[in-house]
This record gives structure tokens, sequence and C-alpha cells, in this order.
């Protein structure tokens, strides 16, 4: 994979920040970052050791979001629509118990959005995190690369810092990654 793409550079950012495990709910649209976090942590085939494939977007908050009870961080790659299926555990387990958790997702609904129903959820993603109390950083195509393994670097961090999950959403279109 091309070492400047945006894809990379979230698996960079991902493991700089001294992330332990990675679990993604597969989809098209996340392909080249599993793609990248896999061959960075030399698997092949969709797993490695440290990254592997989960059902659903609870099941992730709960196998990752444990993880800091041992030492150790996870982080979850999936689509922002996921939140949907995820809030009930991030707000009852993790941020209850201020379980640190780096979660990246690559948003839908925005530009060159070609299903007209993701809208309904994914465009209130933000705000609606927000009001949960969860930190967001929103990255685009207008930053770079490196700004995106930069900013997802210190999202990791910052949830080791302050003790909950930290929300990185990547605007994928239009760059490197598959449209939405």
């Amino acid at each position: 994979m091309d070492p400047t793409s945006y894809a990379a550079s979230i698996a960079r950012g991902i493991w700089s920040a001294g992330v332990d495990l990675v679990g993604y709910v597969p989809s098209v649209s996340v392909a080249p970052v599993i793609s990248a976090l896999v061959a960075s942590s030399g698997g092949a085939d969709g797993r490695s050791r440290t990254v592997f494939p989960l059902s659903r977007e609870e099941e992730a908050a709960g196998v990752l979001g444990a993880l800091p009870l041992t030492g150790k961080l996870g982080a979850i790659v999936m689509q922002d629509n996921g939140f949907g299926n995820a809030l009930t555990a991030l707000t009852t387990f993790n941020t209850a118990y201020h379980l640190p958790l780096l979660i990246v997702a690559n948003t839908r609904g925005g530009l060159g959005e070609y299903n007209s129903m993701i809208h309904t959820f994914s465009q209130y993603a933000p705000g609606m995190l927000r009001q949960i109390g969860l930190p967001v950083f929103e990255i685009d195509r207008r930053s770079s690369a490196s700004d995106w393994e930069a900013v997802v670097t210190e999202a990791g961090v910052h949830a080791r810092m302050t003790f909950r999950p930290v929300v990185v959403l990547t605007h994928f279109w239009n760059t490197d990654g598959k449209a939405a």
C-alpha cells in the first residue's frame, strides 16, 4: 500500500497511539484501512494476531473496551452508522467505567454519498456522540494524509489520558478510500 495513502496513515496513527488490538466491523468503506492495518501487523486475508473482525459495533465496544482492564488499549474501525448499534455499550460500559478506547469511523451521508437512506442517521452522528460526552475529531480531504495520522495518534493518546472513548470521524470521500 502506498505509504502516503490516507488508509496507511490511519493505520500508522492507530499503531503510534500504542494500540494493542484492533477490531473492525467489515465494510467496503473501511476496507483500505483494514488492509493497511492487517498488512502492517504481519497478517493477511483480513486478520492477524492483532487485527480481527467482529460482527457488530456493540460487540467491538465490549471486546476492545475491556482491554484497559488488562493495561492495554484497543481500537475499533467501523462506519459511523454503526454508532446506532454501539451507543448502549459505549455509554453503560466504556464511558461508565472510564475505559479508554480509540474509535476510527468512516462517515456516511456526506458529499458523494449514493445511499439516500444513510443521511437520516449519519448526519446526526457527530452531534449525538458529543451529546453523550464523547470527544469527536473530524478529518477530511482538506487535511493531508500525514495530518490524518497525527490526529488518529493524538486521539488515542487522548483516550488513554482522559480514560474514555474518543472518536475520530474520517470523511473518506475523494481520498484513497472507497467512496461511500
